[in-house]
């Protein structure tokens, strides 16, 4: 089964390279992938979530705006009925992970995380599985 993700940077970040290159590492690995651009609002994100009909979102913020954003497109995605995984990744506060793990989040990956850890972590989320890494 091909799995069909959504790869999106929310806010006013303006680093790019990084959710691209975990959209290259999840093509390469059998991914479908939909990059969304830059400068999404979480709304843009779970309306594109819906109308894509993908299997999980990849959601890269290196803003710190995570506490604000992450809660808003997660919800966004329950008011929309979506049991949509969220598998998010950069500069996270390890204070921050446990509280957005709470929220929905299913595994959070930080800087430097290999090819296999972004492969594994969203298929881990797609197919229900928890990962605490």
């Amino acid at each position: 089964m091909t799995y069909r993700v959504l790869v999106a940077k929310v806010g006013l970040d303006g680093h790019d390279r990084g959710v691209k290159i975990v959209g290259r590492v999840l093509r390469d690995a059998g991914f479908e992938v939909i990059y969304t651009g830059l400068q999404q609002t979480p709304e843009m994100v779970v309306a594109t979530a819906r109308d894509e009909d993908v299997d999980a979102i990849g959601l890269s913020l290196l803003s710190g705006a995570h506490m604000a954003l992450v809660p808003r497109l997660i919800d966004g995605l329950r008011r929309e009925g979506l049991d949509t995984p969220v598998v998010l990744g950069g500069i996270i506060p390890t204070g921050d992970m446990a509280k957005l793990r709470a929220m929905g989040v299913a595994a959070i990956l930080t800087p430097g995380a290999s090819a296999d850890e972004i492969v594994d972590a969203m298929t881990h989320a797609i197919e229900g599985v928890a990962d605490d890494g």
